[in-house]
């Protein structure tokens, strides 16, 4: 995610952003107001024909037949439009690496399997993966249909905000920021568990060594540009898949961490049990779901993919590779651990190794790429929040400017507390990872894409014959369901008639409505998850100072 979020916060060329020249009366900058969706869908399919053709030439000097209905807005120069062009230089298989190295790192997956059981497990993870591939491909036709060099795409919230205006790219950039922070919060508790198990003979608070990570975020949170990350993003994936592979080699070969099980859940020792269907209830289950959502979880960034792909209709490949990599390293990382650690898998895979050199050397890699991920995590989180509160809601300085280096130290400090509070208020890795998944992770995968790609569709076909009527009247509402008329049924990746396409549009809406379903299910689960673990004998305490392993 690091990486993508990079491209989308990053602001190398802040003078290709879409705004004005010349700055308005009161000295700000005015930005260029988006057309209507027609217009927008003209603009991408030139585009996309350009980018068919291998075409980086300056409009004027095109070869290629220019509709001349379709030139852009006055205020945006042909120079800009080629500049624009000129930084979209990634190919599908550098993406496919962005998107495998930024989501890859399964050490929830043996945990799921423990909630779950295998058949319930394997099952999941290979549905699941379908759909989020399947939303993924609507995400894809969604940007190559309103993406183009007059008006660009660059993160998800421009994506909705195309489709259902400002206050759904609030929410998006809202759910994205609140991520980020939980996102924090859960690398500092785990970063503090794997203290507390290298300092085994050494104790001390754990609150203490939360809080440890939170002060070491606010000193390089104050580094606002991700260029010096970069190379520790990549070194980072390599320590992941050492930490797998060492992982797996250690549970075949030792029993499990009974100390670290008995104080996350109260297990005494005992043989370990492994079951086809678990036994647990409801709400255990569905929190163990929540984290088989996270191997799905890059669907928020692949609009930033896409923006700096050369060719945007080939993202299908690397998307579709991606999840299927990752699903199966998840899926079998998963079976594997679980096959051999049973009721006692740990929230961490690596830290339910028994042996204390094998367990220290899992949590030392642990503490570097959580401090890798921490780092990047927290920067891209306040450069969100700087950019949509300080910047867009209340008119603030650039983040470049004196002024701005101040706001931003400030609002250092104050993330990286939020992300203490939110590690110690809860110090449970397996619950606080569900939340987020229910919250935000499974909107942006499973319940955000089904409902753009039927609005999107129901958008049009409600402005074709338009008689003057709103949304108020049925009318409205039954041609977006039914179609509005000729020629609706070849726009847009449209197939067939207007039945195939009200039923397209319906099954996307019921998509909808069970993703969010599953979401509020989900946030029961590790909600009632959370309360529990609290009520067991011996579990942490909030900003306690008893570790949770």
């Amino acid at each position: 995610m690091a990486t993508a979020m990079e491209l989308a916060t990053d602001r190398v060329h802040p003078e290709f952003d879409e705004k004005r020249a010349s700055p308005s009366h009161n000295g700000s900058v005015e930005v260029s107001a988006v057309p209507k969706l027609e217009l927008l869908i003209r603009y991408a399919e030139q585009a996309r024909a350009r980018e068919a053709l291998g075409s980086h030439e300056p409009l004027s000097d095109s070869k290629e037949k220019v509709d001349e209905s379709v030139r852009g807005p006055p205020d945006i120069s042909e120079d800009l439009i080629n500049a624009r062009r000129a930084l979209r230089t990634a190919s599908w298989w550098a993406v496919f690496y962005l998107i495998t190295t930024d989501i890859l790192g399964p050490f929830n997956a043996p945990y799921a399997f423990s909630q779950v059981g295998y058949v319930p497990g394997v099952i999941l993870y290979i549905v699941m993966g379908f759909v989020a591939c399947y939303t993924g491909l609507l995400l894809w036709k969604l940007f190559c249909a309103l993406d183009s060099e007059h008006y660009p795409i660059r993160t998800y919230a421009d994506l909705g905000e195309r489709i259902f205006g400002s206050w759904f790219k609030n929410l998006c950039a809202v759910l994205q920021s609140l991520q980020l922070i939980i996102n924090v919060g859960t690398i500092c508790l785990s970063n503090a568990q794997s203290v507390a198990q290298i300092a085994v003979s050494h104790e001390f608070c754990f609150s203490i060594q939360i809080l440890m990570w939170a002060l070491f975020g606010m000193v390089i949170g104050q580094i606002r540009t991700l260029k010096s990350f970069g190379w520790l993003a990549n070194m980072a994936v390599w320590l992941n898949l050492l930490t797998i592979f060492i992982t797996m080699g250690v549970v075949a070969h030792s029993a499990p961490n009974f100390a670290g099980a008995k104080a996350a859940y109260g297990l005494d020792p005992a043989p370990v049990v492994k079951t086809a269907f678990t036994h647990l209830p409801l709400f255990a289950k569905v929190n163990g779901i929540m984290q088989m959502v996270f191997a799905y979880g890059g669907a928020m960034i692949f609009p930033e993919f896409m923006a700096e792909m050369r060719r945007p209709m080939d993202f299908w490949k690397a998307m579709c590779c991606a999840q299927l990599l990752i699903g199966t390293v998840y899926m079998m990382f998963g079976v594997f651990v679980y096959s051999f650690q049973g009721q006692f898998t740990l929230p961490i895979a690596y830290q339910g190794v028994s042996a204390f050199a094998w367990q220290t050397v899992g949590n030392s890699l642990g503490l570097v790429t959580g401090i890798i991920a921490a780092g990047l995590y927290g920067n891209i989180g306040i450069k969100v929040a700087y950019y949509h509160v300080v910047e867009q809601w209340f008119g603030g300085p650039s983040l470049m400017s004196r002024r701005g280096h101040v706001y931003w130290s400030i609002m250092v400090v104050v993330y990286w507390a939020l992300a203490f509070i939110v590690a110690s208020a809860i110090p449970q890795v397996q619950t606080i990872s569900g939340l987020v998944a229910a919250v935000c992770i499974m909107q942006f995968t499973y319940t955000f894409p089904p409902l753009l790609y039927a609005a999107f569709h129901m958008r049009l076909d409600a402005s074709r014959n338009d008689p003057g009527d709103t949304w108020w009247d049925v009318s409205r509402w039954v041609r977006a369901i039914k179609g509005g008329g000729s020629g609706s049924g070849k726009e847009v990746g449209g197939r067939g008639g207007e039945g195939v396409r009200a039923v397209y549009k319906v099954f996307n809406l019921v998509l909808f409505l069970a993703s969010a379903a599953m979401a509020c299910l989900g946030m029961y689960g590790s909600g009632k998850s959370i309360q529990v673990t609290f009520e067991s004998a011996g579990a942490a305490t909030s900003f306690g100072c008893a570790p949770p392993v």
